[in-house]
């Protein structure tokens, strides 16, 4: 399997750019092999202080529908930045895992 982390490196930097056309450039670049990077999502999010940035980091962690980003998603479910806990929620939904599932339940309960 080819690694992709030269994709990634550049998706990163132009989700970076001052460009907003760029930026979205970036992020649809990452789209479509967000689920090859979960852990570099993951990393890239723990490290992040632009929370645009951060909710579109999520965002690619969602759309990877990787177990693995499920304690980001549970994290941030009791998030009180609002585009955070929805990007959480929705992540949850898609994971749809019983862990998932009862977190899910258990915050609307």
């Amino acid at each position: 399997m080819k690694k992709r982390v030269p994709k990634f490196q550049e998706g990163m930097r132009l989700m970076r750019h001052s460009d907003p056309q760029l930026q979205e450039d970036g992020f649809h670049l990452l789209l479509p092999y967000a689920h090859e990077y979960t852990q570099q999502l993951i990393d890239s999010f723990r490290q992040e202080a632009d929370s645009g940035l951060r909710h579109w980091l999520l965002e690619l962690l969602s759309a990877a529908k990787d177990p693995e980003a499920l304690p980001i998603f549970l994290e941030y479910l009791h998030s009180d930045e609002s585009g955070l806990k929805s990007e959480a929620i929705r992540g949850l939904k898609i994971l749809n895992t019983k862990e998932a599932r009862r977190a899910l339940w258990e915050a609307e309960a």
